[in-house]
């Protein structure tokens, strides 16, 4: 990438981070400040952009993203939520293809996440993750250290979402927008699952079909200007949230 190239990227994933939260926000999750979304800087690329803490999601800016170093330690010495350093700065580590990171506590996924369920093709959004995800078995529910988002990270592998035990979702992208439309999809797919426990899914042949084509179409990238639009009412481009 060129200087120009890299100032450029690095705008849209900050702006891109700052409408993710604002999404969150309008679907009523991290009301307790309880979660995170991370990007790579795309020219240093061992440092995080991290919402500043205390921030309410929905009054989230450019302007109040931070950048985190691999030490934890924050632009200006800015306060974060450490967890969030906790839990994402290993994935990042572990996965240069990952640019996007997100994670909180949701009303269907925290509570399907503690049944040890698998995510089971009943639904077309399901299908998306079809053989795309992991789950963390562990009792580590407050993750207190960086050890316990290396196994995270190591449960995650090359999967693009994490089903954290009694914990809730973890989505992971190439790009935040993907990142995020990865998390509002993984949550619908989580209460269609716990309202039909006895579902009966489609094949995996037929689950795979549907997977590749929604992938494909990058379905999930385009969710994410449905988001911003619906949600926040403006347009994804050219207007960084204020």
């Amino acid at each position: 990438m060129t200087e120009i190239d890299i100032e450029a990227e690095r705008a849209r994933r900050k702006e891109e981070v700052a409408l993710g939260y604002r999404i969150f926000a309008a679907l009523r999750w991290g009301d307790l400040g309880d979660g995170h979304i991370t990007a790579r800087d795309p020219e240093h690329t061992d440092h995080m952009w991290l919402l500043r803490f205390p921030c309410g999601f929905e009054k989230a800016t450019v302007d109040d993203l931070v950048l985190v170093g691999p030490d934890g330690t924050a632009t200006c010495g800015t306060p974060i939520n450490t967890t969030a350093y906790h839990i994402h700065h290993p994935i990042h580590e572990a996965r240069p293809d990952v640019v996007g990171v997100a994670h909180t506590h949701t009303p269907w996924g925290t509570p399907f996440c503690a049944t040890g369920r698998p995510i089971e093709a009943i639904t077309q959004e399901a299908c998306t993750f079809h053989d795309r995800w992991a789950f963390f078995d562990d009792e580590e529910v407050q993750v207190l250290g960086v050890e316990g988002g290396k196994r995270i990270a190591n449960a995650l592998g090359d999967k693009q979402v994490a089903m954290l035990r009694c914990h809730g979702l973890l989505t992971t992208g190439p790009t935040v927008a993907e990142t995020i439309s990865a998390f509002v999809t993984l949550e619908r797919v989580c209460e269609a699952l716990m309202k039909a426990p006895d579902a009966n899914p489609i094949s995996d042949e037929a689950a795979v079909i549907a997977r590749d084509d929604l992938v494909r179409y990058r379905s999930l990238e385009t969710a994410f200007d449905f988001l911003v639009s619906r949600h926040l009412g403006q347009s994804r481009w050219g207007q960084t949230p204020t």
